[in-house]
């Protein structure tokens, strides 16, 4: 196969995401997978959770890794809605297969598509880089994992352009996402005794004991990596002081 037929089926690939991303868009699937649709229909995706409890959790996970490969910025509405759905355990442990099954594909989608455009463009400056992130590419993932202030789409493709392999990609994936969703399916859960009592959404639900505590969680989750590279740089700095 030459290198221009490749390249056209390259850019032919990249084509077909953004259209079927588009076409999600345009459809209305992206915007009824946003917070205040899922409130709204929550009785119909509770009763068919109800009449297919065996298909239903794959049909979740389905469309949890359909989004993140797609980059769909619902992973966080998905996330509540496990726990809204199945439960803290079940809705995290669903809400962490099907994340880390999408980033896994979005892995592999972006390695054989734009690679090989980003490798032609900044090839030398990602050949220094790639020792580096041999030796820490899984702790840094972890790290970015454990931070959800950055978009998670970003976080998925970064490393298949940087040329980080695929198996400590995905270990890093799956440790780095398992706090986070299980914080964000057990907010879900707290929610699911408010809407089921009739009560609106509100801020002062944030307030109650089953919604602010994995908040607090997810807040002291958010600044961990920051403390542990402090204790890193503090341990680096005794170990030298120590040489000299």
């Amino acid at each position: 196969m030459t290198a221009g037929l490749k390249n056209g089926l390259r850019l032919a690939g990249v084509a077909a995401m953004f259209g079927i991303c588009a076409a999600a868009w345009r459809m209305g699937w992206v915007q009824a997978l946003y917070w205040p649709s899922l409130v709204a229909h929550r009785a119909d995706w509770a009763l068919a959770v109800g009449n297919h409890p065996v298909a239903a959790p794959f049909v979740f996970v389905a469309i949890y890794a359909a989004a993140v490969a797609m980059s769909l910025p619902v992973g966080l509405w998905l996330s509540l809605l496990g726990g809204l759905l199945f439960g803290m355990f079940f809705g995290g442990v669903l809400t962490v297969v099907g994340a880390s099954t999408g980033a896994g594909l979005l892995f592999l989608l972006a390695r054989g598509l734009l690679c090989p455009f980003f490798d032609a463009k900044f090839g030398a400056r990602i050949a220094r880089l790639r020792p580096g992130l041999e030796r820490d590419g899984f702790s840094y993932l972890l790290a970015l994992r454990l931070m959800p202030v950055f978009p998670f789409w970003l976080v998925n493709l970064a490393p298949a352009l940087i040329g980080m392999r695929f198996w400590p990609y995905m270990a890093a994936t799956v440790l780095g996402m398992v706090p986070t969703s299980f914080v964000l399916s057990a907010i879900g859960a707290g929610l699911s005794a408010s809407l089921a009592s009739g009560r609106r959404p509100s801020a002062a639900m944030l307030l109650r004991p089953e919604i602010f505590l994995p908040l607090a969680a997810l807040a002291l989750l958010a600044v961990l990596p920051a403390v542990w590279r402090q204790f890193l740089a503090r341990d680096r700095r005794v170990k030298n002081v120590s040489r000299v």
